[in-house]
């Protein structure tokens, strides 16, 4: 028999796998098959066909039937390039009652006492099955969940209430803003700024449509919250570009111009309706470019759509974590996370796990080692109604 890791110890050896988005997250997918192997426990890739260097994991544990609770998870981290960290980043350090590093407030804390729940009911008499899901590229945009939730269902018996483990301090988080993405590329006519009438600047094209997006941020914070939309902050649809390339001197006209508008809708917006009227405005400057020169032109692709998560009325997974915790209060967030993938593929879901996002992608990132022992009792807890 394998030693059954402390969650502490897993928790380091995750730490220690640098699963920045970018990079591959096999050496981290390798070590948890390895490990629960050890314990007897089956577990199943899944490769992305079009990444070969990444994959999700997912396990079941207990009778094999239908209506698992499913701890739900994140393997990759965001960079550390340019952040002033006081420790190595990819090593958990503890200080000051906290523990140090990458991911361990996002979300590598609670991916290892996921884990160590699995073992853990791998050795007790459970009643109900337990599953594990680890999926990648939560941070670019989700986009690493939707075919997990796929191949968990082909492999493995559907589970039925979901508990996504992204920091919310052990409170019962119903509902997220969904969220889609348009990469944006402006194609302009390259001429010198002293005949600037004859050339299309990309730029300056491109910013009569991040301005429709801030007359569309006022006319949404002045109209009547709907009832779902009002338990939001902000209680409306934003709509933001964050970063914006373009141009090659002062005295040229741009050529090119990139940026990515993001909407993040509260539940009860579809994200068609947005797209729509975005790509309204985007027709509506392409051909104002075209009138100058017809090989102006404006190209745009989706870089992410995440959906809501709206809260459940009599929500199975709301009320597990809700008698666990003795949390009866509301609670959303703005943010996006793969509670609302499981939600639409048919799981009732809801976020639940140690930590402060406001500690999340922050330099010297860390967990309070209270926060982190309240994660665990919540999975004992958990181990033992499902073994009532």
């Amino acid at each position: 028999m394998s030693n059954r890791l402390t969650p502490l110890e897993i928790m380091t050896k995750l730490i220690s796998f640098p699963t920045v988005s970018r990079d591959t997250n096999l050496p981290l997918v390798e070590w948890v098959e390895g490990y629960l192997d050890s314990h007897g426990i089956k577990s199943h890739r899944w490769p992305d066909p079009d990444q070969p260097h990444k994959a999700a994991i997912f396990a079941h544990v207990g009778p094999w039937e239908e209506g698992a609770v499913v701890l739900s998870g994140h393997t990759d981290v965001v960079p550390v390039d340019g952040q002033p960290w006081d420790t190595d980043p990819f090593v958990v350090t503890e200080k000051d009652g906290k523990y140090f590093g990458r991911g361990t407030c996002d979300m590598k804390g609670f991916d290892a006492l996921a884990i160590w729940a699995l073992v853990e009911a791998q050795y007790a008499d459970v009643k109900r099955p337990l599953q594990l899901a680890l999926s990648f590229d939560e941070e670019i945009g989700c986009t690493g969940a939707p075919p997990m939730i796929v191949a968990m269902q082909d492999v493995l018996p559907k589970g039925s209430a979901v508990v996504v483990g992204e920091p919310s301090m052990m409170q019962a988080v119903t509902g997220h803003k969904g969220g889609i993405g348009f990469d944006t590329h402006i194609v302009g006519f390259e001429v010198h700024s002293s005949i600037m009438h004859t050339g299309v600047n990309a730029i300056m094209e491109a910013a009569p449509l991040i301005d429709w997006a801030n007359d569309q941020n006022a006319q949404n914070m002045a109209a009547e919250p709907s009832d779902i939309a009002a338990i939001f902050d902000p209680p409306w649809t934003t709509c933001h570009v964050g970063m914006i390339q373009g141009g090659t001197a002062h005295n040229i006209t741009a050529k090119d111009c990139r940026f990515m508008m993001d909407f993040r809708m509260v539940p009860g917006e579809a994200a068609s309706q947005w797209e729509s009227a975005y790509l309204q405005e985007v027709r509506k400057a392409e051909e104002r470019m075209q009138i100058v020169h017809p090989e102006a032109r404006i190209e745009i692709s989706q870089n992410f759509a995440v959906p809501a998560l709206v809260p459940e009325q009599d929500g199975e997974a709301e009320a597990l974590v809700r008698s666990l915790t003795g949390d009866n209060a509301t609670h959303v967030v703005s943010y996006g996370t793969e509670a609302g993938q499981f939600q639409e593929a048919g799981y009732s879901a809801v976020i639940c796990g140690p930590g402060d996002i406001a500690q999340a992608h922050q330099p010297n990132e860390f967990i309070t080692i209270a926060q982190f022992n309240e994660g665990q009792k919540f999975m004992e807890r958990l181990l033992e109604k499902l073994t009532g």
